[in-house]
């Protein structure tokens, strides 16, 4: 007979506490997304349950403050799907955007800007800020 990874996660007691409140916290999730106003669903999630309490994050500081007003209300929601809810706690949590980019883009130097940096490399001393502007205007002429 086939026994799936669950079978096994559920047959030892440490990982059957986990899995019991990983399947906790997926069903409060659930709740979350059915209870909470329609502009809150993709800004906040479930992320915790602990000691009656409810652990949310969200994506910022208005989206945490709203829920904070809200929250009896939600907790109340929440209750009703058949776990004990005492308070809502909101963490701000940003989730991370895999596609926003942290990298700048390289930015073509004027003509004037490169003849007043040869110029003023021409008039420095050897050094390392002469080379670093030589290496400045080099990327320059490649990037033309």
């Amino acid at each position: 007979m086939y026994k799936g990874p669950e079978q096994y996660l559920d047959s030892d007691a440490a990982a059957g506490r986990i899995m019991a409140h990983a399947r906790l916290l997926l069903k409060l999730s659930r709740r979350f997304e059915a209870v909470a106003p329609i502009g809150l669903r993709h800004s906040a999630h479930v992320a915790n349950y602990k000691s009656g309490k409810i652990v949310i994050h969200a994506d910022n500081g208005a989206v945490a403050a709203k829920i904070r007003q809200l929250s009896q209300r939600l907790s109340d929601e929440l209750s009703k799907g058949g776990t004990e809810c005492s308070g809502i706690e909101v963490k701000v949590q940003p989730r991370q955007i895999p596609s926003q980019s942290t990298t700048s883009t390289q930015k073509p130097l004027s003509d004037k800007a490169i003849g007043m940096l040869r110029s003023t490399s021409e008039k420095l001393p050897k050094g390392s800020l002469k080379e670093a502007l030589e290496r400045l205007l080099a990327r320059a002429a490649k990037a033309e």
